[in-house]
């Protein structure tokens, strides 16, 4: 799991190599787990229950196996190249159609690139599972800056525009002359920023989010549709409920990273806390694991504080965006996006999926961006 030193340009093969000692050691902190108590009958109300994370570790410590997750993720070429004189990890999967459209997807936080470890088949070779050849892309898919095998950050100022440049850097550097962007949660808003950025060679963008919120006007609330009072009620629900995370991520990050990058169960909580109880158990770890293994917690939390105290771009992005909306997860309200971003030309909604939609819901969300870049090809 270590880069050689290398010139800024060469891009290395690169493959997971876990040490067992790694693992033994995670095995023992497991077994000296001290546990919190907790109120009776609360719930969520007031953080992660204790019983829910007790259910988890059991199963990290018990049966989770790591090395199959390895082996799955060892299935897709993997490199690694500096940009910007930080490490930058990341798959790159060919098609078998010489005309496939270049993809970069983008993933967030608590996420890492397992979150797309499920479309990656139907998205690169869509008639082995059914879909039309002409559908096909060549994927590229990073850990962020900070996350996983690209961590940790060595400097300041990792922020979402200087991740689309590099996102940019990459892609050049690969060749592509044009390409489309993929993203979820922090993917989502880097994503556009890559559109800006780079709109000679990016020919659309496609996200699961567009995180344009009311900025306090009323004429922002008058005649809203059903749709979009679901909409506000969810972000509402989300920031008198779940923002906590945000906030300290936002201004003290380093704060909780002492707690998590010693305690396996302290950042399992921590993640839990957004991956939520919904998702299937390996999943969850697995995307823990990746954080864990790589002492990546202080630095993926970085990415909040940078953004927080970046100056916000002052124009609305032009690229053509299109958005697909999953049922319990804030996506965004129309005719605010479309204050943030003038050229929306796809919306689809869907009444299921959550946060994690390209694992939840794989095959809804590959037809969304396939219909969606089928008039750039």
């Amino acid at each position: 799991m270590t880069v050689d030193d290398r010139s800024d340009a060469e891009i290395q093969p690169f493959r997971i190599e876990v040490p067992q000692a790694d693992l033994d050691d995670l095995d023992a902190r497991l077994a000296r787990t001290r546990w919190p108590d907790e109120l009776p009958e609360v719930g969520w109300a007031y953080g992660v229950p204790l019983q829910y994370i007790k259910g988890l570790a059991e199963r990290w410590q018990s049966s989770y196996d790591w090395r199959a997750w390895e082996s799955r993720l060892n299935e897709y070429p993997q490199f690694t190249t500096t940009i910007d004189g930080q490490n930058v990890h990341f798959l790159r999967v060919r098609s078998p159609n010489e005309d496939a459209l270049p993809l970069i997807l983008t993933h967030g936080w608590p996420g890492s690139i397992v979150e797309f470890l499920d479309v990656i088949g139907p998205l690169s070779d869509p008639a082995a599972h059914g879909g039309d050849p002409a559908d096909a892309f060549e994927l590229v898919i990073p850990s962020l800056p900070g996350y996983g095998f690209s961590g940790p950050t060595r400097e300041r100022g990792w922020n979402n525009q200087r991740i689309a440049s590099a996102w940019a850097e990459l892609m050049g550097r690969l060749g592509y002359p044009r390409y489309g962007a993929v993203g979820n949660d922090a993917g989502s808003l880097i994503s556009p920023e890559l559109g800006r950025i780079d709109p000679e060679h990016v020919v659309g963008v496609h996200v699961t989010q567009l995180f344009s919120f009311p900025s306090g006007d009323p004429a922002e609330f008058a005649d809203l549709s059903a749709e979009e009072q679901r909409e506000l009620g969810t972000l509402q629900w989300f920031y008198e409920n779940k923002m906590s995370f945000n906030t300290l991520m936002s201004q003290q990050p380093q704060t909780p990273a002492f707690a998590l990058l010693d305690s396996p169960v302290g950042l399992l909580a921590w993640n839990a806390q957004l991956l939520g109880e919904d998702l299937d158990a390996d999943f969850a770890l697995t995307n823990v694991m990746l954080y864990w293994l790589t002492g990546t917690a202080a630095s993926a939390a970085r990415l909040y504080y940078e953004n927080a105290h970046a100056t916000p771009p002052s124009e609305p992005t032009t690229i053509p965006i299109g958005l697909a909306a999953f049922g319990g997860d804030f996506s965004g309200i129309r005719r605010l996006a479309e204050r943030d971003h003038k050229n929306i030309v796809h919306w689809s909604v869907f009444d299921h999926g959550g946060h994690f939609a390209a694992h939840k819901e794989p095959d809804l969300l590959v037809d969304d961006v396939r219909t969606f870049f089928r008039r750039f090809r």
